[in-house]
């Protein structure tokens, strides 16, 4: 989110960081510069914030750091805009930027940050790919892919949630039984076993603890997709610094603290109810009512990489994303109805002359 630049020592140019060698090299003489983990500083990066603290002690006064954002008119996104750079693409619309709508904004400092892992080449491969292996997809949609900026680096803004809960629950243990039952057909009567289900109050509390609960700090990105890049390696988050995210974009956190942890709740309310389930018992389970308690509640802010492609087919944007860290893929894409038509005409045609030949036998 910095603006802050690195030159080359070599020949001045601005260096970047070099997915999966932990340096920032230069992209045109290619002189590398080794990153230095701070160990200490990492362990400090990925130990969690008590939650209830924060929020009374340092809510609205959390440590910050200026940035140069870009707000897109057509999506509402909102990222750094790169140092010497007049205009640009938005990375998550494809709509133009201008530098000179830029703004300055306080913006809050991430603690920790993974960097990414996979490199530009490999995420354009897997997003070349894709786009070839889509069915039904219109002919002019890889030419749109092509006409646009290609793929970007996104340091994607999220929150992460530690807690415990307690739950106490009132439902009903479902216990199947066999009974048999007589019933006529063509005048006859005839006997069948069918299976029937006896109900039983059930009631008790359920201990479910929770770490590293993921909640996605943007609104811009589509969060079906984003959710399905998981897994993530936060076993390889370090603490945040400006070499990391030298040369790519960072979106600026939309979704805050308090907010996050409800829909972090909803994640976690799923996992309590499948627990209650187990706990009740029985072949099949009702849950009348749950009161879900949560304490040591714990967050971390980080930035997890994500290679993001976007591009115009008609009158939408279609996005397509790749996991930084692991190389895994997720996009949106169009259909064309022309394609399918043909298709269930071609499907109609064969079935029509298997039928014809049938008939000539």
């Amino acid at each position: 989110m910095s603006t802050k630049t690195f030159p080359c020592t070599q020949c001045g140019a601005k260096l970047e960081f070099a997915p999966g060698q932990s340096a920032l090299k230069c992209p045109y003489c290619g002189h590398q510069n080794a990153i230095e983990v701070d160990v200490e500083a990492t362990a400090a990066a990925v130990e969690e914030l008590d939650y209830a603290t924060y929020l009374a002690e340092r809510a609205g006064n959390e440590p910050s750091i200026a940035a140069q954002t870009v707000k897109c008119k057509a999506c509402g996104a909102q990222s750094q805009f790169a140092a010497n750079i007049v205009s640009d693409r938005c990375p998550f619309c494809a709509a133009p930027l201008i530098a000179a709508e830029a703004y300055s904004q306080r913006i809050i400092q991430p603690k920790a940050i993974a960097a990414f892992d996979i490199k530009e080449a490999e995420a354009r491969q897997k997003f070349t790919d894709w786009i070839g292996g889509l069915w039904f997809a219109p002919n002019a949609l890889k030419q749109a892919y092509r006409a646009e900026r290609g793929l970007k680096g996104i340091y994607t803004p999220y929150w992460t949630y530690d807690a415990a809960s307690d739950t106490p629950y009132f439902g009903e243990r479902g216990v199947d039984y066999t009974e048999t039952e007589t019933y006529r057909e063509n005048g006859e009567t005839k006997t069948r076993s069918v299976t029937r289900t006896a109900w039983y109050p059930a009631s008790g509390q359920v201990h479910v603890d929770f770490d590293d609960v993921l909640v996605l700090g943007s609104r811009t990105l589509p969060a079906e997709y984003a959710a399905k890049l998981a897994p993530w390696r936060l076993d390889k988050l370090q603490a945040y610094r400006d070499d990391y995210v030298s040369g790519f974009t960072v979106e600026a956190y939309q979704v805050g603290l308090e907010p996050g942890f409800d829909a972090a709740r909803e994640e976690m309310e799923n996992v309590i109810r499948a627990e209650i389930c187990r706990d009740i018992g029985g072949d099949h389970q009702r849950i009348s009512s749950m009161s879900p308690r949560y304490s040591d509640i714990h967050f971390k802010h980080v930035l997890l990489p994500i290679w993001l492609s976007s591009y115009r087919y008609g009158d939408k944007v279609y996005r397509f994303l790749v996991n930084g860290q692991t190389g895994k893929v997720q996009g949106e894409r169009p259909y064309s109805v022309w394609k399918i038509l043909g298709a269930v005409v071609l499907g109609l045609a064969v079935v029509g002359a298997l039928i014809w030949a049938s008939q000539q036998k």
